[in-house]
């Protein structure tokens, strides 16, 4: 049997395991609340599909039926794409599964190209090992899976990056000009504006190396991208007054530049340091054997990426280790490169063997020298998924269902209270604002101003002694003025850690009620209803009230 062909058996022997591998980590996912399954994916997913089930029941792209303009998501055609499911007759507990079925899809057709890709970039076709490689470590890199199977776009921009990457290598064999990759480029954009700047280092890049098609480049390049840049720009102005995403004001303004900077470094850093430097310096090497243009592009579509992780300061979410959302998509880039690496030093040590004085030694050495290849890899991606500690592992190897599993079942378990305490018309003040809104079927105020352009407008809260981890863009804004004061919800199931202060002169007119059921999910386990509000049901929480004479108040 020819190389070839065991490669391309293992090949999709690697995709049904991983295909196993996705299935358990969605069932383990899946949460069960008295008897009723529900599918509920990472809390910013959730605010998209707030958004596109009100676009599918016709109110438009916005947060609350019927509520203000507000553009809180930043991934339009993924919320389109969502917003398609709710058209079909599938129970609201299990819309979310559809996503996360749909981001499985999109990774398994990502390790297709990541294996055109690598073979592309070999010396020699006939290497069938080296894609293998490649396809493993993307594979089984654990927070591409995370983030792309709790129903973040990065399933679908990871499958479009690599698309744009394959047709770049494709291009600069044939020589041919296609304006078709600018309107994949575009779409990119649609699905987030932030792709933008991948789009024009590509572009930039085709203009400088194509001298041949460089005039197409430049023209078809500029006009599609600045049409798609335009066109969603001045739909965006028309229907929610502003310029640019509501997440964008509420990320970068209202802080220094050099802060945001600053922390995007600092938590990058982290994250190499976790991964494991020595291993994350190791494709760099791959210029030393190889500098031509598509190994440039290699290092740029990955590095682009990370640029703008530093430059708006990094994730939220660093604190737990691993590629952040918006590098995520080019991880696969990166394992290319860092198998390409060892076959390179591969061959560069049987290349000094043969040049010894014992031919035959390095006879016998290669095939020993491919199992070592592998064995390097395998332990190189135990390091990649040792996230923060070894302990982490558990969550790679399916052990544990995903860290952010805990808080989904929170915010899922105060929406269905909410929702059974509640009138139809009540209003919800929310720290995590997609779950609750979207499981509580209630109007929903967010907290942190994701979907409040107010708040989103304002400065940002930022204490000069907490560490840069502690400096999280898109949870540093609140005003309690506005939520509390000005807005009067229904009910506040809970107050942003740390804040606990600066919220309590806005509750006096609210009665504390405390559920033992919630002291896991919330200090004291302890909520606020607004006192006297017709849109509560006080039969329901008679038996939780606090009396006032015992001046209760959550702990900071």
């Amino acid at each position: 049997m020819s190389g070839k062909k065991i490669g391309s058996i293992l090949f999709w022997l690697m995709v049904s395991v991983y295909i196993l591998y996705a299935a358990v980590f969605i069932y383990k996912t899946i949460i069960v609340v008295n008897g009723q399954h529900y599918a509920v994916l990472f809390d910013d997913a959730m605010i998209s599909m707030q958004y596109a089930r009100n676009l599918a029941q016709g109110y438009g792209p916005v947060f609350n039926a019927g509520g203000d303009r507000v553009e809180g998501y930043s991934n339009p055609l993924w919320m389109v794409y969502m917003a398609f499911f709710h058209l079909l007759p599938i129970p609201t507990p299990y819309i979310s599964l559809a996503i996360q079925i749909s981001g499985a899809i999109f990774l398994v057709l990502n390790l297709i190209l990541i294996r055109r890709i690598t073979t592309s970039m070999l010396d020699s076709p006939s290497a069938w090992l080296i894609p293998l490689v490649a396809v493993g470590l993307t594979a089984f890199y654990y927070p591409l899976t995370n983030w792309s199977l709790l129903g973040v776009e990065v399933s679908i921009l990871t499958l479009l990056a690599s698309l744009v990457v394959w047709i770049i290598l494709n291009f600069l064999k044939e020589q041919k000009f296609s304006a078709w990759l600018y309107i994949l480029l575009g779409v990119c954009t649609l699905l987030r504006i932030d792709m933008f700047g991948f789009g024009l280092v590509t572009w930039a890049f085709l203009v400088l190396v194509d001298a041949k098609n460089r005039r197409k480049n430049l023209l078809w390049g500029a006009v599609i991208l600045a049409t798609f840049l335009v066109g969603q720009t001045v739909f965006r102005y028309l229907y929610y007054g502003n310029v640019l995403p509501n997440t964008y004001y509420l990320k970068m303004t209202g802080s220094p530049l050099m802060l945001h900077i600053k922390r995007g470094f600092y938590v990058f850093f982290k994250f190499a340091w976790n991964f494991n430097l020595v291993l994350f310096l190791l494709p760099f090497l791959y210029l030393v054997f190889r500098r031509d243009r598509a190994a440039w592009y290699l290092f740029l579509a990955f590095g682009v990426q990370v640029a703008y992780s530093i430059y708006v300061g990094g994730d939220a979410w660093e604190n737990r280790g691993g590629a952040n959302r918006f590098f995520a998509i080019v991880m696969p880039i990166f394992m290319v490169l860092f198998a390409l690496t060892l076959e390179k030093l591969r061959q560069a040590v049987l290349a000094f063997m043969r040049g010894g004085p014992k031919p035959m030694l390095s006879r016998c050495i290669e095939p020993l020298s491919h199992v070592a290849l592998v064995g390097m890899a395998v332990i190189s991606l135990v390091n990649f998924n040792t996230l923060l500690d070894f302990n982490s592992l558990q969550y790679a190897t399916l052990q544990k269902p995903s860290i952010y599993v805990i808080g989904q079942e929170k915010i899922l378990r105060i929406a269905l209270f909410a929702r059974q305490i509640t009138t139809p018309q009540a209003t919800i003040l929310a720290v995590a604002a997609g779950g609750v809104p979207y499981f509580s079927g209630r109007t929903t105020y967010d907290l942190l101003g994701k979907s409040d352009s107010l708040i989103a407008h304002e400065a940002m809260h930022i204490d000069p002694t907490a560490s840069l981890l502690d400096f999280r863009p898109g949870h540093n804004k609140w005003d309690y003025a506005h939520s509390i004061g000005d807005l009067k919800p229904d009910l506040i199931p809970e107050i942003w850690q740390g804040t606990q202060a600066e919220a309590q002169p806005y509750l006096k007119d609210y009665t504390v009620i405390q559920m033992d059921q919630f002291k896991q999910w919330l200090p004291d386990g302890v909520m606020y209803v607004r006192t006297g509000s017709p849109n509560i049901r006080w039969d329901q929480i008679q038996q939780y009230i606090v009396p006032k004479e015992t001046g209760m108040v959550m702990k900071p």
